[in-house]
């Protein structure tokens, strides 16, 4: 049975406040890779780092091939992928969110509510991987101000994803979350994680009752409340020792867990690595 592959942040624009899109740059260990479903985001993956072995499926055949730098996979919202690396690889993820391929496609003369961004693997596609580079010299070197240009990137990518790979669609899955009470969640969640958060706090803010809230989320996202919490302040505990080097215990209780050994069991579970193994990459 192939082993779940483990992931080690390099670089993240969560500090940057880049609109409609974040950007992060990662190691993985090697083994299977899992994206349960989400309606938080779409993502665009590109291997930018030296070739691996990868076997995924595509119409119920296997298929076995190397993966080189430029390679990019699109996993749109709503939709799981699964493949098998032979080995470490380098990746950089650009996870784009609703609202930003909502406007591009309103410039573009498009509904998005009448789309559907066809999920791809392992393609090769020149204009995505010229963005894509660009994203990755910005994160790396790129001044922190110049905002307008990340986003301007951005758009760029969500116009090549809306002009060859969208398809007519039915709209998102029914009987969830509106894109509207979806943000609204998603901000509160951010700004107050450094709290002790309850679920009847997260659905007030969401205009809901707990009950239906708790069933809509999930429904909506693929995740618990609970473990979507879980996964932002993992997020956030890296981004705190990773880029602003703060000590561990401090970086634990910022993220909102209750001390560093909690931080640590939880970080272990959701990317298979301890903050000791964050801070000794970031260095």
């Amino acid at each position: 049975m192939p082993v779940n592959a483990s992931f080690t942040p390099i670089a993240s624009s969560k500090q940057r406040t880049w609109a409609g899109l974040q950007v992060s740059i990662h190691h993985s260990s090697g083994g299977l890779i899992k994206h349960r479903p989400c309606y938080l985001h779409y993502s665009v993956c590109m291997n930018v780092g030296t070739p691996v072995t990868s076997v995924y499926q595509r119409d119920g055949v296997t298929h076995h091939a190397l993966h080189t730098a430029g390679d990019i996979d699109i996993i749109p919202v709503g939709e799981p992928a699964e493949w098998e690396e032979g080995g470490p690889s380098t990746s950089l993820l650009v996870r784009l969110m609703p609202t930003l391929l909502e406007s591009t496609a309103d410039a573009m003369g498009l509904s998005m509510s009448a789309l559907w961004i066809a999920p791809q693997l392992q393609i090769r596609d020149l204009k995505l991987e010229h963005v894509c580079w660009a994203l990755k010299a910005e994160l790396e070197n790129g001044d922190p101000r110049e905002r307008l240009y990340a986003e301007g990137l951005g758009t760029a990518i969500a116009a090549q994803l809306l002009g060859r790979y969208s398809r007519a669609a039915d709209v998102l899955p029914k009987n969830g979350l509106t894109r509207r009470q979806l943000r609204t969640t998603v901000d509160f969640i951010d700004s107050h994680l450094a709290s002790d958060l309850s679920l009847a706090e997260i659905a007030t803010a969401a205009g809901m009752s707990a009950s239906n809230f708790k069933t809509l989320f999930k429904r909506t996202t693929g995740f618990p409340v609970h473990q979507y919490v879980i996964r932002q302040r993992v997020d956030r505990a890296v981004e705190l020792i990773s880029r602003e080097r703060l000590t561990l215990s401090v970086a634990a209780l910022k993220a909102g867990f209750a001390d560093q050994s909690h931080m640590a069991r939880c970080m272990r579970r959701v990317m298979g690595v301890t903050p000791t193994d964050v801070l000794r990459n970031s260095r």
